[in-house]
C-alpha cells in the first residue's frame, strides 16, 4: 500500500496544499511532501491526526486503499494447474472475498474439471475458446465458441472437453467456492 500517494489524493480531493494541511496538522510542509513521496513512514498517532484533519480515520483509510484497486494486470493472475486435464487463473487476486469470484480456466485436450457439488449461489461461464460439455445435474449441454452458461449451483456440476482443441472459460461463480 501507497500510503503517500493515498494521502496526496485524499489532501487534492479536499482541495488543500501541502502547506494548508502542513498547518491543520502543525507539521512542517516539507514532512507532508516526504510523506507523499513515500520517503518517510507516519507514527500512528500522527498519521491519525492527518487523517482526521482530512477528514476520515485509521479504518476508513486503510480500508478504502485494500478496495481501491480496481484494474488487475498480467503480473497479478495466479495460475494454477490443477492436474494433467486444466489450468486455473485467478485474475482477480484474493477475489475470494468479494461477492464473485472469477476465473478463467484452460482445459487441456480431452480434459475436464473437478465435480463440483451442490452449493449455494449462482454461476456464469463465457467460452473465449473451443468447445466445452456442462455436466449439470443428469444434463448435458454443448457450449461453443462466444457462448455462455448460467445456472444455481444446487445440482452437481463440472466442465470437459470433448475434443483434441484445448477450450479457455471464463467462469464466475458467487459466492466464490474456487
Amino acid at each position: 500500500m501507497n500510503i503517500g500517494e493515498n494521502l496526496k489524493r485524499m489532501r487534492v480531493a479536499n482541495s488543500l496544499t501541502q502547506q494548508e494541511l502542513a498547518d491543520r496538522c502543525e507539521l512542517t510542509k516539507g514532512y507532508i511532501s516526504q510523506l507523499e513521496r513515500d520517503l518517510t513512514s507516519p507514527s500512528i498517532a500522527t498519521l491519525t491526526d492527518i487523517l482526521e484533519c482530512l477528514g476520515t480515520d485509521l479504518a476508513s483509510f486503510f480500508n478504502e486503499a485494500v478496495d481501491s484497486k480496481i484494474v488487475f494486470k498480467e503480473e497479478d493472475v495466479f495460475v494454477k494447474e490443477a492436474d494433467d486435464n486444466y489450468i486455473i487463473n485467478w485474475v482477480v487476486p484474493n477475489a475470494q472475498k468479494n461477492a464473485m469470484e472469477p476465473i478463467m480456466v484452460e482445459l487441456k485436450s480431452y480434459g475436464k474439471t473437478k465435480l463440483h457439488v451442490p452449493h449455494e449461489g449462482e454461476e456464469f461461464g463465457y467460452i473465449l475458446s473451443g468447445t466445452v460439455m456442462l455436466n449439470y445435474g443428469s444434463q448435458v449441454y454443448k457450449v461453443k465458441k462466444g457462448e455462455s452458461f448460467y445456472f444455481k449451483s444446487n445440482k452437481n456440476h463440472y466442465i470437459e472437453n470433448a475434443s483434441k482443441n484445448p477450450a479457455r472459460v471464463v467462469w464466475v461463480c458467487t459466492p466464490p467456492s474456487f
